[in-house]
């Protein structure tokens, strides 16, 4: 129990360093690139037998997930795509199991003109990490905690970036009951490198993810308090903007009740056990930001499934930023044993 609290006692130290979003350099860091926590709402943390969630979450790792591979794509928005490769092994039985990953953000090809608005080419921009994690079970205790090391290396025509962080997480996972409780502490680092001499934030982020199995009904949910390194997220819709009989515009008022649930984010499986399964998400931040006044956008809504075979997984979601703009993620999951 001491070392649980000298843990959470280092941990809450790192929570004075929190960023405001669009402050910050590699955003992409906090962008989920698998099917199934896309479909979830994309911020869940206590998902389970799923090779991809120590990318998320460190202390996730357990030996269900030895020798397997995934693959996961998304594209984006605008051609943008998104996507990431995750494998975990199992060393020896005192080491116990690795992980490592690599996650890409492709913005793919642009037009360079200079500043008289002449073309005179083209040039590429991507977001690159490589990340490596393990995890300890303590002794005697519930209590899981986890640790990835990623190098983050970020290019934009001739200009680019090199930065380090660490995720470091604790999981709480009782054997006699089904609930799961796990605490995030994600991209603690710093730029080594910037793109122009003037060093930027890394996109820290703290969030706190519950789940539970129902007892006589094949459903799962999961709940998540994200971005608890900032209690202020509230951020006015231009939609939802009035204009008085003066002409000025009114802002959007944000109340407090507003910009707490901000904070939420709610998942469900239904038949989380069976090959074929069902999911479905909702993050409200999202929907709040991307409406639309007089028109229904079912942003912040996402959805899918999982094929569970022999010795792979199929998942898919689809998840609404507006009544145009989609996200489509496809992954792959294969046990190599």
């Amino acid at each position: 129990m001491k070392k649980l609290i000298l843990i959470f006692s280092v941990l809450h130290f790192f929570t004075g360093f929190s960023q405001t979003g669009g402050t910050s350099v590699y955003a992409f860091l906090n962008l989920p690139t698998s099917a199934r926590q896309m479909a979830l709402g994309g911020a869940a943390l206590t998902l389970e037998d799923d090779v991809n969630m120590p990318l998320w979450n460190p202390a996730s790792l357990d030996e269900s997930m030895n020798n397997q591979l995934s693959a996961n794509y998304t594209n984006y928005l605008a051609g943008i795509a998104l996507g990431s490769f995750v494998y975990a092994t199992k060393t020896n039985d005192r080491l116990g199991m690795l992980h490592a990953g690599v996650t890409y953000l492709d913005y793919g090809t642009m037009i360079r003109a200079d500043t008289q608005g002449q073309i005179t080419g083209e040039f590429r921009a991507y977001d690159l990490s490589l990340s490596v994690g393990y995890a300890y079970q303590l002794k005697n205790s519930p209590f899981k905690i986890g640790a990835n090391v990623k190098l983050i290396n970020s290019l934009i025509d001739t200009y680019s970036s090199l930065g380090i962080a660490t995720d470091v997480s604790v999981f709480y996972k009782p054997s006699r009951r089904p609930v799961r409780v796990s605490l995030v502490f994600r991209n603690i680092g710093l730029q080594l490198k910037s793109f122009d001499g003037v060093r930027e934030k890394i996109p820290f982020q703290m969030a706190l993810g519950f789940s539970s199995q129902l007892q006589h009904v094949p459903l799962k949910w999961y709940a998540t308090l994200d971005n608890l390194q900032q209690w202020d997220l509230s951020v006015s819709n231009p939609s939802n903007a009035k204009i008085d009989i003066e002409g000025n515009v009114i802002r959007e008022k944000i109340s407090f009740a507003n910009n707490a649930i901000r904070h939420a984010v709610f998942g469900a499986e239904l038949f989380p056990d069976k090959k074929l399964c069902f999911r479905i998400g909702y993050n409200y931040r999202r929907a709040k930001e991307l409406s639309l006044t007089n028109r229904r956008t079912s942003a912040g809504i996402s959805y899918g499934f999982g094929l569970r075979l022999k010795n792979l997984q199929l998942n898919y979601a689809l998840t609404k930023f507006h009544p145009e703009t989609n996200a489509n993620t496809f992954s792959l999951l294969v046990n190599l044993d």
